[in-house]
């Protein structure tokens, strides 16, 4: 029987599942979005919503209880200091889930799941190089 089942299992063993969604998670909060199935995705939305809502609270507790999931001090500063304060009047629905379509190889349901942040300003290397361009061009004239 399947009585106050909470979670599914996705056919790995507990910590096996934990790291997964754990590193899914570290990279949902450093890219804002990624593709994942569908099952996933939406384990992923529960644990990112529960993340963070504690990381709402933002004091050392919560930052020590974030990061016993994460495992990754960066995106843990990143969470608390730009992810959070986006959702401070907010308190629920950080995030959702598409469906996309099919996997083309074995036909499973794909879905994007993506934070309901604004879209914050990323520098790829292509445009710090322009910019370093552009000093340099300014410094010889």
């Amino acid at each position: 029987m399947k009585h106050q089942v909470k979670t599914k299992k996705l056919s790995r063993t507990k910590p096996h599942r934990e790291a997964m969604l754990s590193n899914m998670a570290v990279s949902l909060f450093l890219h804002r979005t990624i593709r994942t199935t569908e099952i996933r995705a939406k384990e992923l939305r529960r644990l990112t919503d529960r993340l963070i809502v504690t990381a709402k609270d933002n004091d050392l507790a919560a930052r020590r209880r974030v990061h016993r999931i994460l495992r990754n001090e960066t995106v843990v500063k990143k969470l608390f200091d730009e992810i959070a304060p986006h959702f401070k009047d907010r308190s629920s629905g950080f995030s959702r889930v598409l469906k996309i379509g099919r996997r083309r190889g074995d036909g499973a349901e794909l879905s994007l799941v993506e934070l309901m942040t604004p879209k914050l300003k990323v520098e790829t290397a292509k445009e710090k190089g322009k910019e370093k361009d552009k000093k340099k061009a300014a410094a010889k004239e």
